[in-house]
């Protein structure tokens, strides 16, 4: 079975590493490398590396854009395709390269891209899909008897390869030691040195992580041993994300001078419909960010601090990951809420004000957990002094499709108010998934079907079940029509994956010869517009402009060029995918196969997905168990939490 992570689901499109320069290193490149190279070796103590020179101050935080006009909903803009050249052509033939890597190759380095493959051959490791070995049989056939496993070029784009594999799977940064080993093991001879050309390039970034140095001699002298000291190595785009990040939570958190009426917040939260309401209420009135924790039910807490805030004649705002989350806020009063995505694009929402702040007061950000590190750190620079902010979400759903764990990491640092709410989602599927949250797995009564156990021996028996669930038993038994019922599975490939489920509910639900790229009008899609996100629709027709979509009563138009990329067969997805959408019914595949992907977090976030009914067809015996039991979530290293503890008081 395929990998069943983000990596495996939205590839990112890793950017491409800078063409080499003569520049002679600076002192503190130098000084970093150094330190790499010699801190876990033991040739010199941690702390001398650290004590002088100072860290540079960070960068000034770059001006927010000027505002822009209000723009009616639309498809998320695209950069402007760059056709492949000829001499581009010419270059990926002359090494050995399929010609249909043409397109991506130009789209990831650019109009110069021929001049840049003869410069460095392994530069085409930037390119999605490329693995190692591949271009090092493209580097050997351009430069012949100079190619080598030691070439400098080859050790850099090695560094920035393992580090963008990093990011797809969440990692914001990597231990040294495990990208030296990594690098040992694809034959790079001098594993330091490599890392030494990447920091001094400059696209690759080092911390430390550990005690002060002076902390750290104090402890060495006190038992002999002193803490570890993790020495971290990133791509400057996340580092400096998360670093932003930081940054701006920070300035909010810090934000003084508030000019509301403390009283008017306090009737607000007398008059709210739940004490868990009212608690985030007080606790928005006195902070500048608040985190709030719980399930669709809590969904109405945030609602109601929507509605207190726009009572007091401030601009406030919900919003959520999905359309289908904006549509469960406008069900629960929130009439104007928004996505994140249309919030930032300028699609939705309030817009912005003479300075390009987004022009709120208040911000409420549900399914927090969804959002990756870029995506937090421009959703909070484009927030102005002293707009208060809310992250809200269900901390046992999966993390972000982009590398971080934004959610996770604020609140693990407690340096603000977190709110945590004590309304529990309603019914035995509500039972089953609170009890998962804290490593139970439990059977419920269930008198009205609402959770169903289908054992199945073998991936075809799963497949056939889950086609007989969907087209017939759900429907039948439940009342909830095939359309708004959802097949929910662990990865895209082997017997029991999307790819084959996606076959088996086309050829009973809506039979056809794919005419239009493998589609035909009825075909339930998922449309991936942008990494992480995905959009139920389904196939109205198609021409000359492309694949014609209804997403939500939103039409879509997804070009021929771009149709195999963003659109796949919707019937089945994995839990990633359906990650901040409901459905009235979910059918969740549980094929032998993907016994040992499984964790906590995506049994959780699968089984949640059905707002009336869950049928597991199950087929992996205890390791369903085992996994809620024992293995909570994949682990990401990030830098977010250090960076918010250096920089805030813990809250409380």
């Amino acid at each position: 079975m395929e990998d069943s992570g983000p990596a495996a689901e939205t590839p990112g499109t890793p950017e491409a590493p800078e063409t080499p320069g003569t520049a002679p290193r600076s002192a503190v490149a130098e000084a970093l490398a150094a330190a790499v190279r010699a801190v876990e070796s033991g040739e010199r103590p941690a702390a001398s590396f650290f004590n002088e020179p100072k860290p540079a101050a960070r960068p000034a935080r770059p001006a927010r854009p000027a505002p822009a006009p209000r723009a009616a909903a639309a498809p998320p803009a695209r950069a402007a395709v760059i056709p492949p050249s000829a001499e581009l052509t010419e270059v990926l033939a002359a090494g050995g390269a399929p010609e249909q890597l043409a397109g991506q190759v130009a789209a990831t380095l650019g109009e110069h891209a021929a001049e840049a493959l003869r410069e460095d051959p392994w530069r085409l490791l930037a390119v999605p899909g490329v693995r190692p070995e591949q271009a090092d049989g493209f580097a050997r056939a351009l430069l012949g008897a100079e190619c080598g496993p030691g070439d400098e070029r080859r050790a850099r784009a090695l560094v920035g390869w393992l580090l963008e594999r990093a990011a797809l799977a969440g990692h914001t940064v990597l231990e040294s030691s495990a990208l030296r080993a990594e690098l040992a093991r694809r034959s790079v001879p001098d594993a330091d040195e490599a890392l030494q050309s990447a920091v001094a390039e400059g696209s690759v970034l080092v911390f430390r992580e550990g005690p002060e140095p002076e902390e750290t001699e104090e402890t060495a002298e006190a038992d002999g041993s002193g803490e570890p000291v993790r020495l971290l190595l990133g791509l400057d785009r996340y580092a400096m994300a998360e670093e932003s990040l930081a940054d701006g939570l920070a300035r909010l958190a810090n934000a003084a001078g508030r000019d509301e009426d403390l009283a008017g917040w306090e009737d607000a939260a007398a008059g709210a419909p739940s004490p868990s309401a009212a608690e985030l209420i007080r606790a928005v009135a006195a902070a500048g960010l608040v985190t709030h924790s719980g399930g669709e039910a809590a969904r109405a807490e945030p609602a109601a601090l929507i509605a207190a805030a726009e009572g007091l004649g401030l601009r406030a705002c919900a919003a959520a990951h999905t359309e289908d989350g904006r549509r469960r806020l406008a069900g629960l009063g929130v009439t104007d809420a928004v996505t994140v995505a249309g919030l930032l694009s300028g699609q939705e929402g309030p817009g912005r004000d003479e300075d390009g702040a987004l022009a709120l007061d208040v911000l409420a950000v549900l399914d927090a957990p969804q959002l990756d590190v870029e995506t937090a750190a421009l959703l909070v620079e484009s927030l102005a002094d002293g707009t208060r902010l809310v992250l809200s979400g269900d901390p046992g759903v999966l993390w972000s499709a982009g590398p971080g764990r934004v959610f996770a990491d604020v609140v693990a640092s407690r340096t603000c108010p977190a709110v945590v709410s004590r309304t529990p989602d309603p019914g035995p599927v509500g039972e089953l998934v609170s009890g998962i949250a804290i490593g139970e797995l439990q059977q419920v009564d269930a008198p009205g079907k609402e959770v169903v156990i289908v054992p199945v021996r073998d991936p075809g028996e799963a497949v056939h079940r889950t086609v007989q669930l969907v087209a017939d038993s759900v429907p039948r038994a439940i009342g909830v029509p095939a359309e708004r019922t959802q097949v929910i599975t662990p990865g895209h490939g082997g017997p029991a994956g999307t790819r084959a489920l996606n076959a088996a509910l086309k050829e009973r639900l809506n039979p056809g010869p794919g005419r239009f790229g493998g589609f035909d009008p009825g075909d339930r899609v998922a449309y991936v517009p942008a990494p992480g996100r995905m959009v139920p629709g389904t196939v109205v027709s198609a021409d000359a402009e492309g694949l014609r979509l209804d997403c939500g009563g939103t039409p879509v138009v997804v070009p021929p060029a771009r149709v195999a990329e963003e659109v796949r067969h919707g019937w089945a997805v994995t839990a990633h995918q359906a990650a901040g959408t409901r459905w009235e019914a979910a059918v969740v595949v549980l094929p032998g196969d993907a016994a040992a992907t499984l964790t906590r977090s995506w049994v959780y976030t699968a089984f949640s997905r059905g707002e009336r009914h869950l049928s597991v067809v199950h087929g992996v015996d205890q390791a369903l168990a085992r996994a809620v039991a024992e293995v909570p979530a994949t682990e990401r290293d990030t830098r977010l939490r250090p960076l918010l503890e250096a920089q805030l008081r813990p809250a409380g």
